[in-house]
C-alpha cells in the first residue's frame, strides 16, 4: 500500500494529497507567492517593549510587525536593539505573528533587519512526515515547483487526482461533514473557537437508545477527528456528540485521547464541560483551511479558478476593493491564469460591489 504526495496546480496554488490506496491522510494547500511565515528567521529590531504582555513588538524590516513573548525577561532589552528571530506561528484569527528569540546572532551581521530565510514550504512538511511517499504531479507547473531535493522521490509523467481523492478534498470546503453510521457534524469557526455539532439518524438498533447514541458517537469520533487534522482546524475546539446524556459522555474521553495520538500536532483532549462539551485544544500554527479559503486571498484565487474553467471569452473581471487588492499582490497568480487559458483580461475596480465580489465581463 504505497503512499503518494499528490499535487494539483492551479493558478496560485497547489493542493497538496497525502493519500495512500483512496484513503486521504493529509491535506495541505501550498500558496508560493504567500507564504505563511513560519519557519521564517529574520534579522530584526525591537520596536516596542510590551511590560504589561510580557514581549516587545518586532520590526521585522518588510513592513510586518510581530509579537515576541520574552515573559521575565522584558526588562533586559531596550527598544530599538537588534536580535535574531523565527516565526512560530503564523498570522491568524486576527492576530499578528508569533516569534522566538535565536540565541545566535547571524554572521556577519546585518546592517538592517530584514528576512535571513524562509521556512519550509507545505509540501517540504509533507515530504518530512512521509518520508516514504512518493510526489506524483498533475502538470509541468506543478512539476517545475519541486524543488531539486524532493525530485528524486517524483514519479515519472503526469497523473491528476483519482476521483475519489478529488472528492474527499472537495468535501474539505464544506463545513457539513458525513461520518460513520449516517451521522453528520456541522463545523463552525468563530474568532474564539471551534464550535463541532454532531448529529444522528433515528435509532433503529433494538439497544436503548442512550446505549445506541454511545456507540454511534464512538464510531463517528474517529472519521471527525481526522477531519479536524485535515481541515487544520486550531486553538479552541468544542465537540457536541449526538443525542447523548452529559454523565454518559465522560466514557468518550478515553477514547477521544488514544485516537488523538495519531495527529501530529498532538492535541490535548481536556475533558467534558458543564454542558457536556467534549473539549480539546490543537495547536495553532498555520492557518487552518476555513481561514485560507474565505480570506482575500483566498476568494481571489478561487475567482480565477472559475474565470478558468468556465468564462474563457471573458476579457475583464470587474472587482470589489478587497478582492481587487488580493488579485493585484499575486500577479503571478493572474498571469498564470491569463497563460493558461491563452487570453488575456484586465482587472477593473467597480466600487458598487461587495468587498469580495466579482463580475466577468466579455466583449461579446
Amino acid at each position: 500500500m504505497s503512499v503518494f504526495l499528490r499535487l494539483t496546480f492551479s493558478p496560485g496554488e497547489v493542493r497538496i494529497a497525502v493519500t495512500q490506496d483512496d484513503k486521504l491522510l493529509d491535506y495541505a494547500l501550498w500558496r508560493p507567492a504567500a507564504p505563511d511565515g513560519v519557519g521564517d528567521v529574520y534579522w530584526a529590531r525591537i520596536a516596542t517593549l510590551a511590560h504589561s504582555m510580557g514581549g516587545a513588538f518586532i520590526d521585522l524590516g518588510t513592513g510586518e510587525q510581530g509579537f515576541l513573548p520574552l515573559s521575565s525577561d522584558v526588562t533586559t532589552h531596550t527598544e530599538g536593539q537588534c536580535l535574531a528571530v523565527q516565526v512560530t506561528r503564523a498570522a491568524q484569527g486576527g492576530k499578528g505573528l508569533r516569534l522566538r528569540k535565536l540565541d545566535t546572532p547571524p554572521s556577519p551581521t546585518p546592517d538592517k533587519p530584514g528576512l535571513l530565510s524562509r521556512g519550509p514550504t507545505p509540501l517540504a512538511r509533507l515530504a518530512h512526515i512521509f518520508a516514504d511517499a512518493a510526489l506524483v504531479a498533475d502538470s509541468p507547473e506543478s512539476a517545475a515547483l519541486i524543488p531539486p531535493a524532493l525530485q528524486p522521490r517524483r514519479s515519472k509523467g503526469f497523473r491528476p487526482w483519482p476521483e475519489g481523492i478529488a472528492h474527499a478534498c472537495a468535501a474539505l470546503e464544506e463545513p457539513i461533514v458525513t461520518l460513520p453510521g449516517g451521522m453528520q457534524a456541522s463545523i463552525t469557526p468563530t474568532p474564539a473557537l471551534i464550535a463541532i455539532d454532531m448529529d444522528a439518524p433515528p435509532t433503529t438498533t433494538g439497544w436503548s437508545k442512550q446505549t445506541a447514541q454511545f456507540a454511534a458517537n464512538r464510531d463517528a469520533l474517529p472519521a471527525l477527528l481526522h477531519q479536524i487534522r485535515l481541515r487544520n482546524l486550531s486553538g479552541a475546539i468544542l465537540i457536541d456528540p449526538a443525542g447523548l446524556a452529559v454523565r454518559k459522555r465522560q466514557a468518550l474521553l478515553e477514547p477521544v485521547k488514544a485516537m488523538l495520538q495519531a495527529d501530529p500536532l498532538k492535541p490535548r483532549c481536556l475533558g467534558i464541560t458543564g454542558l457536556g462539551l467534549i473539549e480539546m485544544v490543537r495547536a495553532r500554527i498555520h492557518p487552518s483551511l476555513p481561514e485560507l479559503l474565505n480570506g482575500p486571498h483566498g476568494r481571489a484565487l478561487a475567482a480565477l479558478r472559475t474565470v478558468l474553467a468556465r468564462h474563457p471569452t471573458a476579457t475583464q473581471l470587474r472587482c470589489g476593493l478587497a478582492l481587487l487588492g488580493a488579485l493585484e499582490a499575486d500577479p503571478q497568480a493572474v498571469a498564470d491564469c491569463m497563460r493558461l487559458r491563452g487570453k488575456p483580461f484586465t482587472l477593473k475596480l467597480d466600487p458598487s460591489l461587495p468587498a469580495l465580489a466579482w463580475i466577468p465581463q466579455s466583449n461579446d
